[in-house]
């Protein structure tokens, strides 16, 4: 595949990770600070997001496990996986994030529950998508070098 198509598709598949609200600004000045010192270094990024949200996810699974729920301590890992969420420019597990938190405050436990249900569905399909997207940033990469 020719290096102009493949350039084309990563810009419009990025374009409908915005389109669908997927990301946010954040992304893209994540991008710009991607130079050729450090071409990887938004793929980098996200990684570190990816491992750094399998713990906070395990932590909140125990947390809402626990009896009684400690409120407290879910919002503060909460926080932290919004925190990241929102560097990344993750916008939609963001958004749900601000929900499970609003959920805390008011200490629902059912509400916790079902909205940490939709927090892992769009981390897992944010994570799919920018698998491909990155997937094609490399290929793209490597039919430029070509």
């Amino acid at each position: 595949m020719d290096r102009n198509r493949l350039q084309h598709q990563v810009a419009c598949m990025k374009r409908s990770l915005f389109d669908q609200g997927y990301l946010d600004e954040q992304f893209i000045q994540l991008e710009e600070l991607q130079d050729d010192a450090n071409p990887n270094f938004v793929q980098e990024i996200v990684t570190l997001f990816y491992s750094d949200s399998a713990r906070l996810i395990h932590n909140i699974e125990q947390a809402l496990n626990g009896k009684p729920i400690d409120f407290s301590k879910l919002d503060d890992y909460m926080h932290q996986f919004k925190g990241s969420s929102s560097s990344i420019g993750a916008k939609k597990v963001t958004n749900e994030c601000t929900v499970f938190r609003e959920y805390c405050s008011a200490k629902n436990a059912e509400g916790c529950i079902r909205t940490f249900q939709q927090v892992k569905q769009e981390y897992a399909i944010l994570k799919r998508k920018l698998e491909v997207y990155f997937q094609m940033v490399r290929q793209a990469a490597v039919a430029h070098t070509a």
